[in-house]
């Protein structure tokens, strides 16, 4: 087995996500082969991982997908055991090793744990295979006691596993020598023995001010501290899997180009905006319920969603099916994005029950198709190509349902030989069930040209691995990095 080490939270959305992705380029760059690893992940942004002798591919969160690519390697079903797609307040689509397991409620998963235990270790068994190290990334936090029993994400599996453990404190949100303080006095004594020390995260301005900060945890805790990490500014640059992080995409810096994003209930996979969010000229504006979509807006996409029938009907409580009809009036452009795309038709049918109780449901009618929801499930990495920009195109598939209709003659791609999506007849509206697609530098080009925009088509993927090559720097300035890979085991 590899060395590894973990870094587990105080909470929620402290940056581990990035910090693993940081740590573990900086491991690369240091000659090291590293993985990352994150036992059970809850998220609607996933990505797809190819299956060795499956021609389909598995899922696993789009964080992982990340940390893959600071790693330098083929993403794997392995990094992401446990996937948890919310469904519901109170239920989710359960994920595992790529594949779907089967719904279940928040009650219910609890008994399923032991169960997905034998899955997370087999998959650490198999991910460590070539590994000189593997870092591990906890969810939530391990001070949710009232969950240790029976857990699979932080504790449960550090121990289990035998990992080290670095605890993560954000500073941006206050609070944090209580936070870290306070985890180790509730912790029971096999857990806090696991903990080798913590870093503080997201620190703005003279880092020197928080020495006494330091002395204090040392005092409550007796832990060792690995640093203090700055405002990382190239985190924003990379792609964001939590959804706690669209409240800050509310409102945006004007520019010649603003693209309205409704901010569905169940949104999935809304990291498909971010290359257009790193052209210097648009402006992305995530736009929560209860706030109608911007006059101004000259492009609407209507995201991916885990619940399509669901978010259509908020859609029409929120007043945006007639924000959208003002939109189109004024001559604006709309894309569909899968889940978005099945929106914009007629009719969403649902015989089976599969997506919940409600199984038809109105559409948008913005493009002549209709969509019925079928119970295979659609993963896989594709190629492909844009039919009226006749550009090159790549991405991936994650959906349900089947779509037809007079607008499907008009596919907007296609995807592995075969046409896919639809286009009105005026060519302003469009829906796809590829994702990835403004991740082609030159289609981003092509289309912000086709909306007014010219001078657009920036290397987005480069500019994710500059940012990444940048945090790694900072975690090496910033952090005791000899230390923290010293510490695996």
């Amino acid at each position: 087995m590899a060395k590894a080490i973990m870094l587990q939270g105080t909470g929620s959305d402290v940056g581990k996500t990035v910090l693993v992705a940081g740590l573990c380029r900086a491991a690369r760059n240091r000659g090291m082969a590293v993985r990352p690893f994150k036992p059970q992940n809850m998220s609607n942004n996933a990505a797809v991982a190819d299956i060795p002798g499956d021609a389909s591919g598995g899922e696993i969160g789009r964080a992982q997908w990340l940390q893959a690519i600071a790693c330098g390697v083929p993403p794997s079903i392995h990094m992401n055991p446990v996937l948890l797609k919310p469904q519901s307040d109170i239920g989710a689509q359960v994920v595992v090793q790529g594949k779907v397991f089967g719904q279940a409620k928040a009650r219910d998963y609890q008994a399923l744990k032991p169960k997905l235990a034998e899955a997370v270790m087999d998959s650490w068994r198999k991910l460590g295979e070539g590994a000189d190290l593997v870092v591990v990334e906890g969810a939530g936090s391990p001070a949710e006691i009232n969950l240790r029993p029976r857990d699979i994400a932080n504790m449960g599996f550090a121990t289990r596993a035998d990992v080290p453990v670095i605890l993560v404190g954000d500073i941006d949100r206050g609070g944090v020598i209580a936070s870290i303080a306070g985890t180790h006095l509730i912790l029971p004594e096999e857990d806090r023995r696991m903990i080798a020390g913590y870093l503080i995260n997201k620190f703005r301005g003279d880092i020197s001010l928080f020495d006494d900060g330091i002395a204090a945890i040392h005092r409550f805790t007796g832990w060792r501290c690995f640093g203090v990490v700055p405002w990382l500014r190239e985190a924003a640059l990379l792609p964001s899997e939590d959804s706690v992080i669209l409240e800050r995409l509310a409102s945006g810096e004007k520019k010649a180009l603003k693209v309205a994003v409704p901010m569905l209930g169940r949104i999935a996979n809304f990291d498909d905006l971010d290359p257009l969010r790193a052209e210097p000229q648009v402006e992305v504006v995530f736009v929560p319920p209860g706030k109608q979509l911007p006059a101004d807006a000259g492009l609407v996409v209507i995201p991916g969603s885990k619940s399509t029938i669901g978010d259509l009907l908020k859609f029409r409580e929120n007043g945006w099916h007639r924000d959208l009809a003002d939109h189109r009036r004024r001559g604006g452009h709309v894309v569909g994005i899968c889940g978005g795309y099945q929106m914009l038709g007629r009719t969403v049918r649902d015989p089976d029950g599969i997506e919940g109780t409600v199984t038809e449901a109105e559409g948008l009618g913005l493009l002549d198709i209709e969509t019925v929801m079928e119970p295979e499930k659609t993963v896989r990495n594709v190629s492909a190509h844009s039919v009226p920009f006749g550009t090159p195109l790549s991405g991936y598939e994650i959906h349900l349902g089947r779509t037809s209709g007079p607008d499907c003659l008009r596919p907007s791609a296609v995807i592995n030989g075969v046409d896919d999506g639809a286009t009105s007849a005026d060519g302003k509206v469009f829906g796809t069930y590829l994702h990835g697609l403004f991740g082609a530098d030159t289609f981003r080009a092509r289309f912000l040209e086709s909306l007014g925009i010219t001078g657009g088509g920036v290397d987005y993927r480069a500019e994710v691995e500059r940012a990444l090559d940048a945090i790694a720097a900072h975690l090496e300035k910033h952090l005791d990095c000899d230390a923290i890979f010293g510490l695996a085991r």
